[in-house]
């Protein structure tokens, strides 16, 4: 019987989790609507809700009721970055460089064929920017931190990444394998990866894998920004800096 009950007890935690990853394919819900999409019941599903609003996991709008995601959240992620080693390394790095480029500094590490941002620095000048895109995901193929990285993975891990299906962003996404393939190597013989205009358009972004001792690709960093002021000279000074800023990060891991 113990055994039983302890089992269920698991149980109840998974059904609240899978209720709470609800959020990540919509960021707002009703209770109905999260009762429908797990096959629960409603009361159930509300008084998880309720716990999870107690704990500020989750926010409930006082007009529709309807629930998003909380700062509890928030504050789980951040602990998460800041647990990250390569985060803390790089941070002070990553404010340096912002502040000499004028522009946003990105961390990425690899996750599967996807990238988690770990960072988001800003240069000093511009503090009224605070749009934090940490714990955010995006495809590898289409970001200058994923081409970074995926440039640097082992040959049967590229292969296997390159073909699955290249979903076009905008018109500049590589959707092609063999094309993919060919700018990787480009990404890995000149050592920097660009995004242009690839998951964003009007975005451009120039980015540097980060090794560890044993030559194995850890994350990437990035500086990214409007196309209009990334041009190809900036792009290639953008690069230098980069790599200046990833080799004193990398022999401090």
């Amino acid at each position: 019987v113990m055994g039983e009950q302890s089992d269920a007890k698991v149980k109840s935690l998974q059904k609240s989790l899978e209720i709470l990853n609800c959020f990540i394919e919509k960021p707002s819900l009703g209770v109905t609507e999260i009762a429908t999409m797990l096959d629960l019941n409603k009361s159930n599903v509300h008084s998880i809700l309720s716990t999870f609003k107690a704990m500020d996991y989750l926010e409930q709008d006082p007009e529709s009721g309807r629930y998003h995601l909380g700062i509890g959240v928030f504050t789980l992620c951040r602990a998460l970055g800041e647990n990250f080693s390569i985060a803390q390394v790089a941070k002070p790095y990553m404010q340096e460089l912002s502040n000499m480029a004028n522009e946003c500094v990105y961390l990425g590490i690899p996750k599967g064929d996807n990238v988690i941002y770990l960072e988001t620095i800003y240069p000093v000048e511009s503090s009224s920017l605070t749009h934090s895109i940490m714990g955010e995901q995006a495809k590898m193929y289409c970001t200058g931190i994923g081409k970074a990285i995926m440039a640097f993975l082992p040959k049967d891990q590229i292969e296997e990444y390159a073909s699955r299906e290249l979903i076009s962003f905008t018109e500049k996404t590589i959707t092609q394998k063999d094309v993919l393939l060919q700018n990787l190597e480009l990404t890995k013989s000149r050592g920097y990866a660009i995004d242009d205009m690839e998951h964003e358009f009007g975005v451009r972004c120039v980015a540097v894998p980060i090794l560890n001792r044993q030559g194995v690709v850890e994350a990437a960093l990035s500086v990214s920004g409007p196309s209009l002021r990334f041009g190809d000279d900036r792009i290639l000074e953008l690069a230098k800096m980069l790599k200046e800023t990833v080799h004193k990060i990398e022999v401090r891991l």
